[in-house]
């Protein structure tokens, strides 16, 4: 059998370059990169089908073919589409239907075609109803986030109609959600919310049928827990040096050995990092008693370097440090550089043996893989209640970590102090649980299986032709979505 992945946005390359440097290199990427490599060890034949791209800023994605260390049955197929430069995830809309020609046109070269696609996005989801309508090759629709939440969360703030959507392009992103659930063979969902609250939006209410248990299927994301591990590894001593000259440099060395809150996030706004500093500056003995870690990529002193960087990641910086400054808790905020998976784990680990917490605050979070990763490494956790972290946290009553309200400082500090300061047992016991929650429910495996599970029953049925307007293969005349 062979499965393509359908991900035409962001990249894919045998380094991860990029990840969580840029809005398109997020989560999803994950996600994708992980699903595949377990199916692959599973003996499937695995594709991840991207963007070719041709441009000196972004030599990783030149080459047609790339591949994972020690993964024989997966390689990255990056198809050429549109211009040759990079083009972020809003600017891919009206080259979609090019990408599934040219998608046709490279299996019909290797004489094959896969038996099954899964598609991750807006702009994946589309494709694939396009492939679909041309070849009869079902397909599955993982959303990883939908647009209507976020276009309501946007226009929440007062930000100008027209304005977002000269941005976002949510008409064309709405668009290709509602044709990609419609016509997929199942909807993949991380949890029953994402399907009974996102799926019910009135702006799919009438291309999403929630209540039919066929078009749904729950597959948790998992953890990859050869990184994510509370077993050591020799880089924990090289992190906590690193860690150590950190608290050095913006603090000083009495506050080494406090317990810390480890953020670690996209530099967004619906990351609500400045959520977490508020409650931090509000509360005496969390700035007094615990060090704030924030973590960066390729920023080693954020004071001096937030000023040179890219949107978004500049103005979330300037309004943290902003809040830093006006309210003098400067020597209580290390700012770390953490370059991948690896040292992020590790950084886990040394934040464990300091009784430490994770901490994401986000606005909404539709799954919420980063407190997994966490809690894998025996670190507990303290997440937003708004998304997916409200399933993953509880579940028959019983508390995997501490969910708070975003949008209320009060009650992010007191979700904070509870697993900090409440008891030495209520932080061993949210340790010992998180691990085995992890362990049992969490792994790529457990996806993976869940994944083929599904596709083996899809691929035996029959399923309507897509109806696909023909603006969303041209780009021209989408109507504007209220």
């Amino acid at each position: 059998m062979r499965v393509a992945f359908i991900n035409p946005q962001g990249n894919f390359d045998r380094e991860d370059s990029y990840w969580t440097t840029h809005p398109d290199f997020g989560g999803q990427l994950v996600y994708v990169k992980e699903v595949a490599s377990a199916m692959s060890e599973m003996g499937i034949r695995c594709d991840i089908i991207t963007r070719r791209i041709i441009d000196e800023r972004w030599p990783e994605f030149a080459d047609e073919f790339d591949y994972y260390p020690g993964k024989e049955n997966l390689r990255i197929v990056r198809i050429p589409f549109g211009p040759d430069g990079f083009l972020r995830k809003e600017d891919l809309w009206p080259y979609l239907g090019e990408f599934s020609i040219r998608i046709i046109e490279f299996y019909r070269a290797e004489r094959t075609m896969p038996n099954f696609l899964t598609t991750h996005y807006g702009d994946g989801g589309l494709t694939g109803a396009m492939l679909f309508k041309e070849t009869g090759i079902p397909y599955s629709f993982t959303a990883h986030s939908l647009g209507a939440q976020k276009l309501d969360k946007l226009l929440q703030t007062g930000e100008n109609r027209m304005k977002i959507e000269e941005e976002f392009k949510f008409s064309y992103r709405i668009a290709a959600e509602r044709i990609s659930m419609k016509y997929s063979a199942v909807n993949f969902v991380s949890t029953s919310m994402e399907r009974f609250q996102q799926y019910s939006h009135p702006l799919y209410r009438e291309f999403s049928d929630v209540g039919n248990d066929s078009k749904y299927s729950i597959v948790p994301p998992g953890v990859n827990t050869d990184i994510f591990t509370a077993n050591p590894s020799e880089l924990d001593e090289a992190i906590e040096d690193r860690y150590k000259e950190a608290v050095e440099r913006f603090s000083n060395a009495s506050r080494f050995r406090l317990p810390m809150i480890v953020v670690s996030s996209r530099f967004e706004g619906k990351k609500n990092h400045i959520g977490i500093v508020r409650a931090f500056a509000n509360d005496r003995e969390l700035h007094e008693s615990s060090n704030l870690v924030i973590v960066t990529r390729g920023i080693k002193n954020p004071y001096e370097e937030f000023d040179s960087l890219e949107e978004p990641d500049r103005s979330v910086l300037k309004e943290i440090i902003d809040h830093i400054r006006r309210n003098g808790i400067e020597y209580g905020v290390i700012f770390l550089n953490i370059e991948n998976q690896h040292e992020l784990s590790a950084l886990y680990r040394i934040s464990t043996k300091r009784k430490s917490i994770f901490a994401l605050t986000s606005l909404y979070e539709p799954f919420g893989l980063a407190p997994i990763e966490a809690m894998a490494c025996g670190l507990p956790v303290v997440a937003t209640s708004n998304g997916g972290p409200a399933e993953s946290l509880r579940e028959d009553n019983i508390e995997y970590g501490v969910l708070v309200d975003p949008l209320e400082t009060n009650d992010i500090v007191r979700g904070l102090k509870k697993a900090l300061f409440s008891s030495p047992s209520f932080w061993e016991e949210l340790s010992s649980r998180g691990v085995d929650r992890v362990t049992e429910k969490y792994t790529w495996r457990s996806s993976a299986e869940n994944y083929l599970n599904v596709i083996k029953e899809k691929i035996k049925g029959e399923y309507p032709e897509p109806e696909i307007p023909e603006c969303l293969y041209s780009g021209d005349g989408l109507p504007f979505i209220e």
